[in-house]
């Protein structure tokens, strides 16, 4: 397989398996929304890592694969590339990167799908696609844009340079740096506290972020009231507001 999925203690790891560079090609492509989208319905899944081993995160597309195809194919698969990362982003519950050595590319854009990057001190990350006469593909050109800002990310997709994991801390492009030995333990620690935490209202707060995001603010705040208000037909609303009164902040257990 290219691509596995295990799960331990509420956390979802799913691994990129492709030595050397976790070559991003279609079969990775298509097994990663199958498993996004089993990550979603599975309710012994309340929190997701994405990972590419100890050595690389995904150095980028199979370029071999993608030199092979016109213009006729790519308009073809490129809706299947973007809806496999979307399948990604788009899992109701926490997910996190774990970044080891190279994300370029689409491998970049694959980090750029969680909602929080843990990176190595030897993590390298860009978009390297104008080097080939090409732009992002895989949602670059969006995610990067809404997570670090339109200037930041033209300099990176403009220039295709890489930076170390230091600048990506500074641009926001990721949110932790680790020693490299420590990257996957620190994400399945940041993932398995919230595995433990009430799972709707982690999908409302996720939801409201991530949609909040694509419209205007009018429209946000209506998303959020309808979320919040919703949430007081939960059990685990009923558990936290009880556990407050009767124990104090932070004891609520959780379903």
């Amino acid at each position: 397989m290219t691509v596995t999925f295990e799960v331990r203690d509420g956390v979802g790891t799913i691994q990129l398996d492709r030595p050397p560079m976790n070559a991003l090609d279609v079969a990775i492509q298509d097994r990663l929304r199958e498993l996004a989208e089993e990550a979603a319905r599975r309710e012994d899944v309340r929190a997701v890592i994405l990972y590419g081993g100890e050595k690389v995160f995904a150095a980028g597309a199979d370029i071999k694969e993608m030199q092979a195809m016109d213009h006729t194919a790519m308009v073809l698969r490129s809706k299947g590339l973007q809806d496999a990362f979307t399948a990604v982003a788009r899992i109701p519950k926490p997910v996190v990167a774990a970044v080891t050595g190279y994300a370029l590319g689409g491998g970049c854009e694959l980090a750029l799908c969680a909602d929080f990057r843990i990176a190595a001190d030897n993590a390298k990350l860009g978009q390297p696609e104008i080097l080939l006469g090409l732009i992002p593909g895989a949602g670059g050109t969006q995610r990067l844009a809404r997570l670090i800002g339109p200037s930041r990310a033209k300099d990176l997709i403009f220039t295709g340079r890489m930076v170390k994991a230091e600048e990506a801390l500074t641009l926001g492009l990721v949110d932790r740096v680790v020693p490299a030995a420590e990257v996957y333990d620190q994400a399945h620690a940041w993932a398995a506290q919230l595995a433990k935490g009430p799972a709707l209202a982690l999908r409302a707060a996720k939801e409201s972020i991530d949609a909040g995001l694509e419209t205007d603010i009018d429209t946000g705040l209506t998303i959020e009231r309808n979320w919040f208000s919703g949430l007081f037909a939960t059990e685990d609303r009923e558990r936290g507001m009880r556990s407050f009164v009767e124990e104090g902040p932070g004891k609520a257990t959780f379903l």
